[in-house]
């Protein structure tokens, strides 16, 4: 079953919001804590993905561009959440769960390449 086109945009929206918030209190809670690699993954990843999702909410249109957003999305939460995982508790969420989001982010960012000549409006 497909997803509503506005409730995928909304949920888009959301998932840019919460990325760019982590991505900013990982940076923040970075500087203070130290060196951490995991939290500068987790601001760096957070970062740069908050914003092509945002950007995929607001003016993405069709289902590929929805794809890439569904993948960059669920990438950088399991990415990101992994990361966080490692850092707080010390171990992952589950087996291969950081390269598997990567995998998704990597694939969201192919599948916009795929968007570029498939749909009618680029």
């Amino acid at each position: 079953m497909a997803i509503e086109n506005g409730l995928m945009r909304r949920v888009t929206l959301a998932a840019a919001g919460l990325a760019g918030a982590v991505g900013v209190m990982a940076a923040a809670a970075g500087s203070h804590s130290g060196e951490s690699r995991n939290l500068s993954a987790i601001a760096m990843i957070c970062l740069a993905h908050g914003p092509v999702l945002l950007a995929l909410a607001l003016a993405g249109r069709g289902r590929v561009l929805q794809v890439a957003a569904g993948l960059i999305a669920l990438g950088t939460l399991v990415f990101a959440g992994d990361l966080g995982i490692r850092e707080w508790l010390g171990h992952g969420a589950f087996p291969g769960a950081a390269p598997i989001g990567g995998v998704g982010m990597i694939g969201g960012w192919l599948t916009i390449i795929v968007a570029a000549f498939v749909t009618r409006d680029g």
